[in-house]
């Protein structure tokens, strides 16, 4: 009898798994390399750094089948440095992503957690920070003003995700304050689109950010990784790309309108006062990327940007040019090696600014260098 109970028992496990099958995936990227800043505060500086290319991270993604082709998801992913092994992203053990949802091929995607917003999701891709072969950490518009290069992660967030159709995706994000009687205190909302047939893409996509120089450290930005402390942040963008053989080109535009503007905090060391005014940044950008053979792609890049702003010193137009340039080598599928240049330009007009790469201590001057090179290698 304990044997028929058994065998019952088994067979019950094994039906089980059968009709309810998952899995669960763990990747990363680790992005190690050296390079050399031509001013950094009037000096020249050479440094071991991670993520130049890709910011260095792991993570798992899951799945269980629910029957009917929908699946349970979820994915956690973890920000960190090479060169001393400290956690990114203000220190948060899955600081890149971390969400569960409920995943549909005819119906799409909802997912609730930390996420990223539209403009990633949907504009991101054409621009030079996301293209292949490479991508660059080095070319974000000043400030990462668009948050095309991801400067911050969103939190509390309920994300839609269509299922494509005829090339069509599109999506939507809402990030709650999470504070009570503060339902706009520190909330971000976003959308976008984008369209693939063939060799030509194109997208679109918005957000909206309710900053205030909040106190609500629970709300949809962390202080730590904004950009701009301000009352109001909205970007809005469009860009195409279009392949032909080895070769592809790309143009993006963004328009990026703050509001009640109180900090900058990639300018904090400039002493730049802001008198609480607005600012707006308009960049132009044009990319190309190019396989002289299948496992040796270029990449380059240009960027115009042309701001308006108000600060304690007057009204300013400051307008930043930036070239990169990029070389990819493919050891194997999984490991490369990349050699990368920046410069940037800036024609302040009295505003105060600097010349600033991302990721880099301003500049004394109007002008910054970055050369670099590393290697990287994906799991």
């Amino acid at each position: 009898m304990k044997s028929a109970w058994f065998a019952a028992g088994c067979a019950a496990v094994l039906s089980c798994a059968a009709h309810a099958q998952s899995s669960v995936t763990l990747y990363g990227v680790i992005d190690a390399g050296l390079y050399y800043t031509s001013n950094e505060k009037g000096h020249g500086a050479w440094q071991a750094g991670s993520g130049d290319v890709t910011g260095s991270h792991w993570g798992m993604l899951g799945h269980e089948d629910l029957g009917g082709g929908t699946q349970a998801i979820f994915q956690l992913e973890n920000g960190f440095s090479v060169m001393n092994g400290s956690l990114r992203q203000g220190g948060r053990l899955f600081g890149y992503q971390a969400y569960a949802g409920l995943a549909n091929p005819r119906y799409g995607t909802v997912a609730l957690g930390r996420q990223y917003d539209s403009v990633v999701d949907y504009l991101a891709p054409l621009s030079f920070t996301g293209r292949r072969p490479g991508g660059n950490n080095l070319s974000a518009h000043p400030f990462d003003n668009d948050n095309l290069n991801n400067s911050f992660r969103v939190n509390n967030a309920i994300k839609y995700a269509s299922a494509p159709v005829a090339g069509l995706r599109f999506g939507a994000l809402y990030s709650f304050s999470n504070e009570a009687g503060g339902f706009d205190d520190n909330r971000l909302y976003s959308a976008g689109a984008a369209y693939d047939m063939g060799p030509l893409s194109l997208a679109a996509a918005w957000l909206q950010a309710n900053n205030g120089g909040s106190a609500n450290t629970n709300g949809a930005l962390t202080l730590t990784e904004r950009t701009f402390v301000a009352a109001r942040q909205r970007v809005f963008g469009a860009g195409a790309a279009y392949s032909l053989g080895a070769a592809k080109i790309g143009f993006v535009w963004t328009r990026t309108q703050l509001d009640g503007l109180a900090t900058i905090n990639g300018a904090n060391s400039l002493g730049i006062a802001m008198n609480g005014a607005g600012m707006s940044f308009g960049n132009y950008e044009i990319n190309a990327s190019y396989f002289l053979m299948p496992t040796l792609g270029l990449t380059a890049e240009y960027t115009y940007t042309n701001a308006s702003m108000s600060n304690a010193g007057g009204a300013h137009r400051p307008k930043w040019h930036g070239v990169s340039v990029q070389a990819d080598y493919l050891l194997s599928k999984r490991t490369d090696l990349y050699a990368q240049a920046s410069y940037q330009h800036l024609n302040a007009d009295g505003s105060g600014f600097t010349a600033d790469i991302s990721g880099q201590t301003a500049s004394s001057t109007n002008q910054q260098t970055v050369v670099a090179v590393g290697m990287r290698h994906r799991f």
